[in-house]
């Protein structure tokens, strides 16, 4: 099992809305350490949902970020020479990634429009429960859902006793 890291570096909050939520999507949107563009984008980005919904932007995140979120997920364990798909529930840091991951890489995937745009759509449509985001997190949980009969392979966390003899 791998121990904590002690060490683990956080990234800070951004400028506008003071969230570590928002600083975190910004190094995921990031390419070739390019940070004024990555946060030109999504404040951009946010503008646009302010302007498409009235509401406040910073809202409509953290809807999306709930919505595209996975609550479980397969991990793979060898077991006497068979791999199983084992359901995991996952943690809250990696529930972040993974929806922030999710998110921009649906924005990455439409065409025609600028990044920005694109963001915008799929935060707005993740925070309706809609859009590729939110489909990806569903056959997530469909997948955990038909291999739950493995559930019982997952590792627990207890040591066996040993009983002690006297």
């Amino acid at each position: 099992m791998r121990r904590k890291v002690t060490n683990a570096q956080v990234s800070g909050p951004d400028e506008r809305y003071q969230s570590l939520k928002i600083g975190k999507m910004i190094n995921y949107l990031m390419h070739r350490g390019q940070k004024a563009t990555a946060t030109q984008i999504a404040y951009d980005a946010f503008d646009h949902i302010k302007e498409e919904t009235k509401q406040e932007p910073l809202e409509v995140f953290e809807e999306a970020l709930k919505n595209a979120g996975p609550h479980t997920e397969l991990r793979s364990r060898r077991v006497g020479g068979a791999n199983y798909q084992i359901p995991h529930e996952v943690t809250p840091k990696r529930r972040l990634a993974l929806s922030l991951r999710w998110l921009l890489e649906a924005a990455r995937s439409k065409k025609g429009a600028p990044m920005a745009r694109r963001l915008a759509d799929q935060l707005i449509l993740a925070s309706k429960n809609d859009g590729e985001a939110v489909k990806k997190k569903e056959n997530v949980h469909k997948m955990a859902e038909a291999n739950r009969a493995f559930a019982h392979f997952a590792r627990t966390n207890t040591r066996p006793t040993i009983p002690t003899l006297r």
